[in-house]
């Protein structure tokens, strides 16, 4: 790693210690999940709330009114965690996806994952695919067209000599652009007056009409592919620092992007999949997250996970509330609130992609 990333890294554990930081947000996410249940169409106080959980998870009597019961635990838990696990797993995303380009402007839908993802789900909302998966069917569209679309960029790039940072971007940019365009065309196509409107919802993301079985798998994905980002912190530190610094320090360079470039794609696939497509925040809690605690990914990785469930937490809380009884789709929200942070990001002197001084 760079000196000035040591330095820096250095710098910011004298000033927030991990420990803290994780601490806090630990705390404020658990406080959040307990209010967030509580905000909505119907309002449920946090005792009751609290009421619920220690009878659906420890058993025992409860006197809880059977129609708040099934508010808490039906409807909004399964979107509070379902929140919490595709926020973390976009940050997440973002950071891995930063790392194997070396762009600061990177996201976690670079890989043209989401309009590939768009394409997929278009599909079902306008021709009736897989119609035989029931509720399932807009998620395994979504999540076909996702892995395809990772799979082409892969197998373009590869072709064209493997998978360094530019090619990526320039490959996944390009693709992006021709499958958005063949999701616009399906929709061109539909005979369904509301086509346009069903997959523009979906593609700015929402949360709604989560369960505890459409939560599961992502929330699998993300454990998974985070433990394993987390391990390889300091080959992911190197490749950061470029390749040819990676590879002096014994690091594989090829067999590194290679599996980050299909671990990313799996787990952005499956989110995709699960919650449509919600900008701002694999792109903006990442830098966040380097500002607060540096830029080595043993710090910086857990903090960008526990934010990112925390900021998209809120974030679903305002677009279920702000426009009550309608819903404001996510990327609406994370768009009003992400772009001015990234500017205040840019705006400041002393922060720079990779490091804090």
């Amino acid at each position: 790693m760079p000196t000035s990333e040591r330095v820096a890294d250095r710098r910011a554990t004298r000033r927030v210690p991990l420990a803290a930081v994780l601490l806090v947000l630990v705390a404020a996410l658990v406080v959040s999940a307990l209010a967030s249940a509580a905000f909505g169409a119907a309002d449920v106080s946090p005792g009751v709330v609290v009421d619920v959980l220690r009878h659906r998870l420890l058993g025992g009597p409860t006197g809880v009114d059977p129609v708040a019961d099934a508010i808490v635990w039906e409807i909004r838990g399964p979107r509070v965690v379902l929140a919490i696990v595709v926020g973390a797993g976009l940050a997440l995303g973002g950071s891995g996806m930063q790392t194997l380009v070396r762009n600061p402007l990177a996201d976690p839908y670079l890989l043209g994952v989401s309009s590939g993802a768009s394409v997929g789900a278009t599909a079902v909302i306008t021709l009736g695919t897989f119609a035989g998966a029931g509720l399932w069917a807009l998620s395994a569209g979504a999540l076909l067209g996702a892995l395809g679309a990772a799979l082409l960029v892969f197998g373009v790039a590869m072709a064209q000599g493997g998978l360094t940072p530019l090619r990526l971007v320039l490959t996944g940019t390009v693709l992006s652009s021709a499958f958005a365009a063949m999701a616009s065309f399906l929709v061109f196509r539909s005979a369904d007056p509301q086509a346009a409107q069903s997959v523009l919802f979906w593609l700015l993301g929402s949360l709604s009409g989560a369960t505890w079985e459409q939560s599961l798998l992502p929330f699998v994905a993300v454990a998974v592919i985070g433990a394993v980002l987390l391990a390889g912190n300091g080959w992911l530190d190197a490749l950061a620092a470029g390749a040819d610094v990676a590879a002096a320090l014994g690091v594989p360079v090829r067999l590194v992007r290679n599996v980050l470039f299909v671990l990313l794609a799996i787990m952005i696939g499956v989110l995709v999949a699960v919650a449509g497509g919600i900008g701002f925040v694999g792109l903006i809690l990442p830098h966040v997250s380097r500002l607060v605690v540096g830029a080595r990914h043993r710090r910086m990785l857990p903090v960008a996970a526990l934010a990112g469930g925390l900021f998209l937490l809120w974030v679903d809380v305002a677009a279920r509330t702000l426009a009550a009884p309608s819903e404001i789709p996510l990327s609406v929200v994370t768009g009003v609130i992400g772009a001015p942070v990234f500017l205040l990001l840019l705006g400041r002197r002393r922060y720079s992609f990779g490091s804090v001084s």
